[in-house]
This record gives structure tokens, sequence and C-alpha cells, in this order.
């Protein structure tokens, strides 16, 4: 599986853009994410939050508390830099050198690895986000676009 070129990685953010995020789309974005996880035997933990708040938080069949570390350290990447955690770390990438190597950041709180995304609001910003962790890094970072994806396209029809 080839990971996604920057561009892609940006276009995604932009199209990703919500109208609104309260607790109760938090809860649907999360048990949307957890259906699709168990649909496919992911063994997954899920976390959502906004600002400081966890508005949503489930871990799987075959999650481990690593996983949740592995949550918190790509969440911070998200919180410090703005754009997905994959993003973060294509762009060292794409400089010759390595997030690890290059960030400064203790790569014990920080991990750029896929599957932290931010939830951005029109007109806000980034406000949360949305973060899975349990599978490979591009695993983990499709299946929080593919639902985010069909959450936007829900609350399209519904507004």
């Amino acid at each position: 599986m080839n990971a996604p070129e920057i561009p892609e990685l940006e276009e995604q953010e932009r199209r990703l853009t919500l109208p609104h995020f309260t607790y109760d789309d938090a809860w649907t974005l999360g048990t949307r994410l957890v259906e699709m996880a168990r649909d496919r035997h992911a063994p997954v933990a899920i976390d959502i939050r906004r600002g400081g708040q966890q508005l949503f938080h489930a871990a799987l069949p075959g999650s481990t508390p690593d996983n949740d570390a592995w949550i918190d350290r790509k969440r911070r990447v998200v919180e410090r830099y703005g754009c997905s955690s994959l993003l973060a770390g294509s762009r060292f990438r794409a400089k010759g050198t390595t997030f690890e190597e290059s960030s400064r950041l203790d790569p014990d709180v920080y991990a750029a690895h896929g599957g932290s995304f931010p939830i951005n609001v029109e007109g806000v910003g980034v406000i949360g986000t949305v973060t899975v962790s349990g599978l490979p890094q591009l695993q983990d970072h499709r299946l929080v676009v593919e639902a985010l994806e069909q959450f936007l396209a829900e609350q399209h029809r519904r507004d």
C-alpha cells in the first residue's frame, strides 16, 4: 500500500472540513468508526477530542493499552502542526529527513504516524482530532478518512 502524496493529503483535509461539530456529531462519528472497525475485525482503539475534552473513546477486541499511548502521541502531532499526523510525517520525509530526527520533539510524546486527523470546522479552523490506532499507519489513516467522508456526506444530507 503506497502512502498518499502530500498534495493528496492536503486535499483530504480541505475536502473534509465540517460545517459544525457537536457532542452528538462526535458520538455519530465515533460509532461509525466502531461499526466500520467491527465489520473489518480491526483491533483498534478510537478517540475523538474537541479542545482538551475527550468526547468519544472505544477500544475494540485485540486493541491494547499501547494503542491508547499511540493515540496520544499521534494526536499531539495534529494539535501541534494543525494537520494529520500522516501529513506531518510526510512533510519531514519530503525534506529528506524524518520527524524523529528533525522535529526536536520527544518521540515518547509525539509520533508523526498515520491515524490522527484534524477536525476542521468551516470558518473556525481545527477544533479537535479523530484518531485510530491498531492497524498499520496507512490503514489507520484511511479508516479515519473513510469515516469522515461518510460522516460529512451524511451531514450535508441532514443540513
